[in-house]
């Protein structure tokens, strides 16, 4: 069933195409049988620039929300990731625009190649995000808290179908880094992090598949008692 358009309109600079939750008329998810982990050669290695960049991910995850529209749509997954790393260096004076165009039109052109079909060995370095406080939680398990209706101007890992609507909280995790101040180096502020579950009908009125609900991790900022 396609998930119905959320009732909110509002569509501040953040709130761009990489924000699709709520959204309906993309069609289909189509799963391609024993999918590679890389289909062509160039993807791995943007995959394997982004393990040893400089940074962190929610600025990364910024990077991209940035991007056009027609680039975030038309790039493809790690193209994308090229085009955030670029937008990076050129923000920090490190590689311009005019830098990349010439590299382009110095190269020699190659065939495009396939990815090898060999297994990959790398893993993710274990990292945690969790953080201690001296504050206590806000909210309590149980509780029925709204989402407000925030419109900021950088990130954000509140959704834009999900803003100014009431829920339950499931679950209490523990503090962790706050993305839209880390996005933005503004410090890490960790904050706790709740679990909660919005009945659909909450989110898409009559138009939602009877009985659903969804589970979101939201920070206690996003958050106000109901």
């Amino acid at each position: 069933m396609p998930v119905p358009a959320p009732a909110c309109n509002c569509f501040p600079a953040m709130n761009g195409i990489h924000d699709m939750g709520g959204l309906h008329g993309f069609g289909s998810v189509v799963v391609e049988p024993h999918e590679p982990v890389f289909h062509e050669r160039w993807e791995g290695r943007i995959f394997g620039i982004a393990q040893i960049r400089r940074g962190n991910i929610d600025a990364a995850r910024h990077s991209l929300e940035r991007l056009d529209p027609v680039t975030y749509l038309k790039d493809g997954y790690f193209g994308r990731w090229l085009a955030g790393m670029e937008r990076a260096l050129n923000a920090l004076g490190i590689v311009t625009g005019a830098d990349i165009e010439a590299r382009l039109r110095s190269r020699r052109r190659r065939r495009r190649q396939k990815a090898a079909a060999t297994g990959v060995t790398w893993r993710p370095v274990a990292k945690s995000y969790a953080r201690r406080i001296d504050a206590a939680p806000a909210f309590a398990l149980g509780q029925r808290v709204r989402t407000k209706n925030l419109q900021p101007s950088g990130h954000t890992r509140l959704p834009a179908y999900a803003r100014n609507h009431a829920g339950v909280v499931t679950f209490q995790h523990p503090a962790m880094v706050f993305p839209d101040d880390n996005a933005h180096d503004r410090g890490e502020n960790p904050q706790y992090l709740y679990t909660v579950r919005i009945d659909g009908r909450e989110l898409w009125g009559a138009a939602a598949e009877p009985g659903t609900s969804v589970h979101l991790d939201l920070f206690e900022g996003y958050l106000e008692p109901v």
